[in-house]
């Protein structure tokens, strides 16, 4: 499959010899199978080719702000956050608040970068593309680490393991 230049996907056997008209298809008439070989496409092409330099910033941005964070909940003893998340509906929106406090400003600026390279690169912006690397690079990071940095910290200051963290519906 080729490109077109008008963004379309081209799957005729011409190939780029192909006669197209641009202005009879829109960008949106792409079929979902279209559509999801063209954002793994553009996904995949990140690692190559112009400011591949975000690809490590990011993340190592990300880790920093979940580095201070988790070492913050570790000290003052704080249930994990991705374990709060998904366990802990009561305090879901204040870990929610905390942790998009703490990295908006990476994910807005992955959103950024993501549109500079999409016009240098792709001569399109794709919004769904860069929410999808935006998130990558900043969330998933932050998500993972903080809980893992609490954890590594409380036991250095307790000197153990703690107990696992209860669930609001555990009875004993």
């Amino acid at each position: 499959m080729r490109e077109r230049s008008c963004g379309s996907w081209d799957s005729s056997p011409e190939g780029e010899g192909s006669n197209h008209d641009c202005g009879s298809h829109s960008r949106t008439e792409l079929s979902l199978d279209e559509f999801t070989v063209r954002v793994w496409h553009d996904l995949g092409d990140r690692l190559h080719g112009p400011m591949t330099f975000r690809l490590i910033l990011q993340p190592v941005m990300a880790t920093f702000l979940a580095v201070r964070a988790g070492w913050r909940d570790g000290r003052e003893g704080k249930m994990p956050f991705l374990w709060g998340l998904v366990h802990d509906p009561a305090h879901r929106r204040g870990m929610l608040v905390s942790g998009w406090r703490d990295v908006w400003r990476v994910f807005l600026l992955g959103i950024g970068m993501d549109v500079v390279y999409q016009f240098i690169v792709l001569r399109w912006f794709y919004p769904g593309e860069a929410l999808i690397v935006a998130f990558v690079l900043a969330i998933i990071p932050y998500l993972l680490l903080r809980g893992i940095v609490m954890r590594v910290v409380r036991w250095s200051v307790h000197g153990r393991a703690p107990p696992r963290p209860r669930s609001p519906g555990d009875t004993k």
